[in-house]
């Protein structure tokens, strides 16, 4: 390959104005970062060893990081989706407690999941029979399946069904079928983003909610839950799938590049079996393919307690997320050279 293209500047969306041909631009310097605004007055950054891809599909911009601090970054439409070196926190979280929580999981249907590390997860359970992965943007997993290695068996696993569609188009059209697991690895509520229809109550309620089987769980990622952003949609989407569901769970852990608290809501309309810590790393052992690197019964447990102020704020939240009184997750990002 030869010497990369000067660099000038990165737009908002994250992809360089000058590039070579075959769209790989390396900084030779120590200077250029990757920069994205969490709010009006907070931003986060982090040094960029380059660019390794970009892409533009139709409904979003895609990109792929080296940084020097958290590996191989995946961007889409400039927000960081999942960083190269602790991925495995959130999807170890967002899978394992609803498919341990249920008696015994088989069929499982991910809304979005578009990298395939949601499906790594699932398929790690022994008692899987089939992953529905639906996502809306073909160019996106495409482009994962190119490009984040490490998930290259999932993606070649026979129990895994690719489905390139809206999910919620899908799951209307699936007249006769139903899952044990619905899981929601969906991009943020963002203001004119393509998923916000599918944090609704309406479309838990009427749609989401009557594919589930008997003891059928549902689980959704469901944005930042620290003591400052928690407000911004997670407690909305507790107090939305409240109104739907008889038994709900939030629980939240730290994220490291995603500098603050993550949360997940899982919710049923029968008891959620995981009670406690000794029980969950029994599940783990018997019903799991592999090592976990994060998740025990131990930190489920943890992860379910949340804090005074957050507690609270989920007790007294009013706030139903609808079409038509939507809240949306602030910021974007940009990348740069000094």
């Amino acid at each position: 390959m030869g010497e990369a293209a000067p660099v000038e500047t990165i737009y908002t969306n994250g992809f360089s104005k000058l590039c070579t041909d075959n769209h790989h631009i390396t900084y030779q310097d120590h200077s250029s970062w990757y920069e994205e605004t969490i709010d009006d007055d907070l931003k986060w950054s982090f040094a960029l060893n380059s660019v390794l891809h970009k892409g533009t599909s139709e409904f979003q911009d895609i990109a792929l990081l080296d940084t020097k601090r958290f590996g191989k970054v995946l961007m889409i439409d400039g927000k960081m989706q999942s960083a190269e070196v602790d991925e495995f926190i959130y999807h170890e979280c967002l899978i394992h407690p609803a498919l341990l929580c249920h008696p015994k999981p088989k069929k499982v249907f991910i809304m979005g999941g578009g990298e395939g590390s949601a499906a790594r997860e699932a398929l790690k359970h022994k008692s899987i029979d089939e992953v529905v992965m639906c996502d809306i943007d073909q160019e996106v997993v495409e482009f994962c399946r190119t490009y984040l290695t490490v998930n290259k068996e999932a993606f070649c696993n026979k129990k895994l069904n690719l489905v390139i569609n809206d999910a919620k188009a899908e799951l209307e059209k699936r007249n006769n079928e139903k899952y044990d697991i619905i899981i929601g690895d969906l991009a943020d509520p963002v203001e004119g983003g393509p998923c916000y229809q599918l944090y609704t109550k309406t479309f838990y309620e009427t749609i989401l909610k009557p594919k589930l089987n008997h003891h059928g769980i549902f689980v959704t990622q469901a944005g930042p839950a620290g003591i400052f952003t928690h407000k911004e949609v997670f407690s909305s989407i507790y107090n939305t799938i409240k109104q739907v569901f008889k038994y709900v769970v939030a629980y939240s852990a730290h994220v490291p590049s995603f500098a603050d608290t993550w949360g997940w809501v899982m919710a049923s309309d029968e008891p959620l079996l995981c009670i406690k810590a000794e029980e969950i790393d029994r599940k783990i052992e018997e019903r799991i393919e592999g090592e976990l690197v994060y998740l025990n019964g131990a930190a489920f447990i943890s992860s379910a307690t949340l804090n005074k102020t957050v507690s609270l704020s989920l007790l007294n939240e009013k706030h139903v997320y609808t079409e038509d009184d939507a809240r949306f997750i602030p910021g974007h990002g940009l990348a740069y050279r000094i």
